[in-house]
């Protein structure tokens, strides 16, 4: 084969330099940026398109979670309005304290009034309480004494746990006139 030779006049060469460099530059400075941005673009539109997935697939249980919800009644604790009791009746307390234990499944290990509390011109009357069961139904009698509207405060409340059984200990303050 016969060499080709190329001759080329300095000034050609110049201009095939520069056209090479601005080409170069459009690919580095416009197609390669735009490369880029696309294939985040590519990625971002898959995530959404996951995302758009999952939410399809999660529809029908949070429909079904929401008409659930709607259905069953809301748990609301009590909260009646605060009010006295008269002295002479203030034994009642006893007996609405054991049917509040007996419906929470808790036993009364030991129910005390401080008559020292009641005496004078008191507005409250203490009553120390022991009981023995679980802590489920405590927090039950919890509730049932927040149903109570002459509970004035629960001072102190103390947990121990039993072999067997969880023991309660409460400072119970009824208001009384």
């Amino acid at each position: 084969m016969k060499k080709i030779n190329i001759s080329m006049e300095q000034k050609n060469l110049w201009h095939l330099a520069t056209y090479g460099v601005i080409i170069l530059l459009i690919v580095i400075l416009g197609i390669v940026p735009l490369y880029f941005k696309n294939a985040y673009h590519v990625t971002e539109n898959k995530k959404l398109e996951y995302q758009i997935k999952e939410q399809k697939e999660l529809g029908p249980i949070y429909t079904t979670l929401l008409n659930n919800m709607k259905s069953k009644n809301s748990y609301v604790l009590p909260n009646p309005e605060k009010t006295t009791m008269p002295r002479s009746e203030a034994g009642k307390f006893r007996d609405d304290f054991q049917m509040i234990a007996k419906r929470a499944g808790l036993k009364i290990a030991s129910f005390t009034p401080d008559f020292n509390t009641s005496a004078g011109t008191s507005t409250s009357f203490l009553h120390n309480v022991v009981l023995k069961g679980d802590f489920a139904g405590f927090r039950k009698i919890l509730i049932g004494l927040g149903e109570v509207p002459y509970l004035d405060r629960i001072e102190e409340i103390s947990i121990q746990q039993g072999a067997d059984l969880m023991e309660f200990r409460m400072k119970i303050w009824i208001a009384i006139k």
